[in-house]
């Protein structure tokens, strides 16, 4: 082959290099820009970590780099998640039921009640356990956990339990210890301590009701002592028999974790804060096309502890929450009913993700990085999530009254979209709503 046919198939070759390339990066923008492509910032499938008869618990971790994850508890009634501590912080939302929750606060056995709507917080190292109270309704609790960095022996991106109720399965961290050390620790005899740390407990979600449960002889040996210091709780030493196979595990932990020098103070008399309902308040913004509120440290004081801001936003079917941007935080959103559209602009200009969502989907947003979410045209598209500050996170609106276009409209502004005062007047000025905006030409259709 001589050297001219040698160039003429290089640059055959060449041509059709270029050409299939410049195909498959249309091809590639299309799929990006219809959200075909990939759905980077949809969060994956939650994990199931727990499920027993009484309950289950599922997980979405972070990646590295991200140090919060998204928990959902579902309880049966009348069930227990026994009593742990974790190595992180808990963002707790009653999403659905009532629930008791006790955790150890500054020495004190603190029990507080919660409802729907209801936000708790539970410090890193706090032992605590949830109990469903309610007869005949389900528990679901929407939860953040928070990385601390006391705790990155692992990595940021995982979290451990800790269970001090427990047996052979979960085991308890008690179990861990030398059988003669417990023994002194506890004050009672090596055959007690078996039965204690060999419980066979079905899991970290218990029924209150099954009858299979029963009162380790240690436990027995105590329960006056228990209900002494707990008398609040209004059980009699003659109701012990009866109630004792259903509550030993929380009364153990009371036990083992408070000061038996003071007695158990009254719901809301120890010290530790309330809860704090998100419906108890009006919304930060409203109109006709929906509403929204946020939930911060200066709401809600526990919330600067794991530097979590608690968020909700109802739009009314077809409406936008307009183009914005978080300064100060990540956010992780999770759709609690309808479906409707989440779209997020990389910084240079291009579409990052189109994806439509629906109930259960959860997605999250990096900081800086410009999003806005729009609901189908059928119904209202509800959401809720977390962002990573506890402080005011100033949302920033691209577009719309007040917003960051309007205050820069002038010269400047003019010059950088290569147009005219007056044009640039005209285009940003006719966009008269705020924040959340009418009925939507970019709204998902029904079908979806």
């Amino acid at each position: 082959m001589g050297k001219q046919q040698m160039s003429v198939l290089v640059l055959v070759l060449v041509l059709v290099l270029v050409a299939y390339c410049a195909s498959g990066r249309r091809e590639f923008e299309g799929e990006e820009r219809s959200g075909g492509h990939k759905k980077m910032f949809i969060l994956h499938e939650a994990k199931e970590v727990v499920r027993t008869e009484s309950g289950e618990i599922k997980v979405v971790r972070g990646s590295s780099g991200r140090l919060l994850h998204i928990g959902f508890i579902t309880m049966e009634p009348q069930s227990l998640l026994i009593p742990q501590y974790l190595d992180s912080h808990l963002v707790l939302y009653i999403n659905q039921g009532e629930a008791r929750i006790g955790h150890v606060y500054k020495d004190e056995l603190a029990e507080r009640k919660v409802k729907s709507g209801d936000i708790y917080t539970i410090e890193a190292g706090s032992a605590f356990y949830v109990e469903n109270t309610a007869q005949g309704q389900r528990l679901h609790i929407i939860c953040t956990i928070v990385h601390t960095s006391q705790s990155d022996f692992r990595g940021a991106d995982t979290f451990q339990s800790f269970f001090i109720g427990g047996g052979m399965h979960p085991t308890s961290v008690l179990a861990g210890f030398d059988p003669y050390t417990l023994s002194t620790a506890l004050n009672v005899s090596m055959t007690e301590i078996s039965e204690v740390v060999g419980t066979k407990v079905s899991g970290p979600i218990v029924s209150l009701t099954n009858p299979n449960y029963t009162t380790p002889r240690f436990l027995d040996l105590h329960l006056k002592r228990i209900v002494h210091y707990y008398s609040t709780d209004a059980v009699a030493v003659g109701e012990v028999a009866e109630q004792q196979q259903h509550y030993w595990p929380w009364l153990f932990i009371r036990k083992l974790f408070t000061n038996p020098f003071f007695s158990n103070k009254d719901d809301g008399d120890d010290g530790a804060p309330d809860s704090y309902n998100i419906f108890d308040r009006d919304p930060d913004f409203s109109n006709d096309y929906g509403w929204s509120l946020a939930v911060d440290e200066n709401d809600y004081p526990p919330l600067k502890i794991p530097d979590v801001t608690v968020y909700l936003v109802n739009l009314k079917a077809g409406s936008m929450m307009a183009p914005h941007v978080n300064p100060r935080a990540i956010e992780y959103g999770i759709v609690l009913e309808g479906t409707g559209e989440v779209e997020v602009v990389y910084p240079n200009g291009t579409l990052a993700m189109n994806a439509q969502v629906r109930q259960g989907d959860m997605f999250w947003v990096p900081r800086f990085f410009p999003f806005c979410q729009i609901a189908s045209r059928n119904g209202p598209f509800v959401f809720f999530g977390f962002t990573t500050s506890a402080k005011d996170n100033q949302p920033q609106f691209l577009v719309g009254e007040g917003s960051v276009m309007q205050l820069l409209k002038g010269p400047e502004l003019a010059a950088g979209l290569g147009l005219s005062e007056e044009r640039v007047e005209e285009i940003v000025e006719a966009q008269r709503g705020r924040a959340i905006l009418p009925s939507a030409y970019a709204a998902p259709p029904e079908s979806m």
